[in-house]
């Protein structure tokens, strides 16, 4: 069986690097995109099993954190990817085993590329895998935090737009699908945030973490507090600009609907009028007078009555509105 040669050279030097037990050599193998006989390649070299993270999506909750009998560490968690106005839910699989962090994920993310690059350039960065996971998790935590920022401005001038003097009804239609991208991207994050937020309770009730960790970790779950709190003034803020945009949307109907009420009451005495026009006694009445005179003297009336009825509906509504003081 082929297997790709990066596999195989990362594995031969990172066995060569790690000898010590548990969860305390920092030595990283981050499996990005990697095919099945790749996973299985490493895995069966370092004697742990790396499943594929795309398939690791249905398990439950309680099953996504656990230490198996070997004491390995085995974490499911979802990496939040935000690129050209489109966001995703990356699924990550951190194993600890024997002192080895291995990553196995699908897709790049730019928490894992910079992490990697700062481990490269600061040696020593991280004293051991729990380390690399909290930075991981922190530096998720803040890119959720910048991506958050941006939903701010974006939602800032939707709603100027919303809350300006006039709007039709294209761009409410407009503002509608913005602010439900923007909903569906800050639920997004909330439910990353939360998916943090319970690896990290689970890695503090493990008892295996030293204080220096210990604080790390509860320093990222307070910022986790405060991302929650801001997506839920969000979550507020998105529930109004979509009440005012559908208000806005209601005003332009109810618009319509007047027109349309006015242009049947005018036409109303219109049809009284050329249905006596039809009937055989009009033409009694005006048997003296020349037809085409007779029919153009009732279009006659029949234009003045609409446009008197239009005229006293015009002043009924005028007088109706209250006066400015």
């Amino acid at each position: 069986m082929a297997v790709c040669a990066r596999c195989a050279s990362a594995a031969a030097t990172i066995s060569k690097e790690s000898s010590q037990p548990g969860w305390t050599c920092s030595a990283w193998l981050d499996l990005l995109g990697a095919t099945d006989p790749e996973r299985r390649y490493v895995g069966e070299h370092f004697g742990v099993t790396l499943p594929d993270p795309g398939q690791t999506t249905g398990l439950e909750i309680s099953s996504r954190f656990q230490i198996d009998g070997m004491g390995s560490l085995r974490l499911w968690s979802n990496f939040l990817l935000y690129r050209d106005g489109v966001s995703k839910s990356i699924p990550v699989v951190f194993i600890v085993h024997q002192g080895i962090l291995f990553t196995v994920r699908n897709e790049d993310l730019p928490v894992f590329r910079l992490q990697g690059q700062r481990a490269r350039s600061q040696t020593g960065s991280a004293a051991d895998s729990i380390d690399l996971i909290l930075d991981l998790y922190g530096a998720d935590v803040e890119y959720s935090a910048d991506v958050l920022e941006s939903i701010y401005q974006r939602l800032g001038e939707i709603g100027r737009q919303v809350l300006s003097e006039a709007m039709s009804d294209e761009d409410a239609a407009t503002v509608l699908a913005g602010i439900a991208e923007e909903e569906g991207l800050n639920g997004r994050i909330r439910g990353n945030i939360l998916d943090t937020q319970r690896a990290l309770f689970f890695l503090i009730r493990s008892r295996r973490l030293l204080p220096g960790q210990l604080d790390d970790a509860k320093q990222i779950l307070r910022d986790i507090d405060s991302l929650n709190s801001h997506t839920a003034f969000l979550f507020d803020k998105i529930n109004f600009l979509m009440d005012a945009t559908v208000g806005f949307i209601n005003i332009n109907q109810n618009k319509q609907v007047s027109r349309l009420t006015i242009f049947s009451v005018v036409i109303m005495p219109l049809n009284m009028v050329a249905g006596i026009g039809g009937m055989s006694e009009f033409s009694m009445m005006t048997a003296g007078i020349p037809w085409p005179s007779a029919y153009a003297g009732l279009a006659a009336a029949m234009g003045l009555m609409g446009w008197g009825t239009y005229l006293m509906l015009r002043r009924l509504g005028t007088g109706r509105k209250p006066k400015g003081r």
